[in-house]
């Protein structure tokens, strides 16, 4: 299933047109189901109805900021949008509606960031006579075009070049970067290597961690103790992708199992102890994959361990 996108212009959209034809390819992962825009007379607008894609424009005018990010929102929920990307859209965000994307949307930006943030950055790179200038893809946070960089492509300054001959060219950059960086963004939560980081992340939280590699499999236990978690990659084919942790009883397993077969399974030769979660379906709970694994990490634990934290826990 494609990621659904929602793309936010305020003129031409000319990058929203590089997204949006790249989308046009079958191997493409995402789609774009709405082009909104702050100016209902946007050149952009009329390109995405006419290649049939759904739009919305109204003034930012007179209304106050949160007021106005709120509709554009509802009308991104309404068309079913998963991420959003800005193309082109020169409007400040307001922290509401930066929070309610938080980690799905993301803008381009004619800079190689951190350098030249804001405006004006073909002519900040010329005056500071950088040799190369581009484009960045970055997520977007509350703080203006600061959000981890995605991604980046350097463009050469040639001599006698202005901010528009500049800017141009920097432009061709953009409309390469911008798909490219976007349809990985969208799989990641399928790339083994992002998920397995998820993973670390949260189990190497816990009191006591190391990680190992054991049956092929990175696992996670105490030190030089028992195994709590294993992360496992198209183990006996089929291409799944999931944690392995342990279960309170064979009760839990089976539980768990029926209440979601498609996420849960009893894993092979690891008997009725533990339970199989996937990972690799798109709509992980990550807070819940830390219970689960902080849950596993408490059934190997030394009593000793688990006697601390509990004291912890009670302050």
């Amino acid at each position: 299933m494609k990621a659904k996108v929602g793309v936010l212009i305020s003129g031409r959209g000319s990058n929203m047109a590089a997204l949006l034809y790249a989308a046009r390819h079958p191997s493409c992962p995402y789609e774009i189901v709405l082009v909104a825009a702050n100016d209902p007379e946007a050149p952009g607008l009329a390109l995405a109805a006419a290649e049939g894609v759904a739009t919305f424009g109204q003034s930012h005018k007179g209304m106050k900021r949160a007021a106005f990010d709120a509709v554009i929102d509802a009308e991104l929920r309404r068309a079913g949008a998963e991420y959003v990307a800005l193309a082109g859209y020169m409007r400040l965000l307001s922290p509401e509606f930066v929070a309610g994307w938080e980690g799905r949307m993301l803008n381009i930006h004619p800079s190689l960031l951190p350098k030249y943030k804001g405006l004006d950055t073909h002519q900040k790179a010329l005056d500071a006579g950088d040799s190369h200038a581009g484009c960045s893809v970055h997520i977007v946070t509350a703080e203006l075009d600061d959000g981890p960089v995605l991604g980046q492509t350097e463009v050469a300054i040639l001599p006698g070049d202005t901010a528009d001959s500049l800017a141009a060219r920097i432009l061709i950059a953009e409309h390469q970067l911008y798909s490219r960086t976007l349809a990985d963004f969208v799989t990641r939560e399928r790339q083994p290597e992002w998920l397995l980081n998820k993973v670390r992340e949260r189990a190497l939280a816990l009191p006591q961690v190391d990680e190992v590699t054991s049956h092929g499999m990175p696992c996670f236990g105490i030190e030089k103790g028992k195994k709590f978690a294993y992360f496992t990659q198209d183990r006996h084919g089929g291409g799944v992708i999931a944690i392995l942790v342990k279960t309170t009883a064979p009760e839990e397993q089976a539980m768990l199992i029926e209440s979601d077969p498609a996420r849960y399974y009893r894993p092979a030769y690891f008997g009725d102890g533990w339970v199989g979660i996937r990972i690799d379906l798109g709509d992980t709970d990550w807070d819940q994959i830390g219970e689960r694994l902080h849950r596993s990490w408490r059934e190997v634990a030394p009593r000793k361990l688990t006697a601390l934290l509990n004291a912890a826990d009670e302050f």
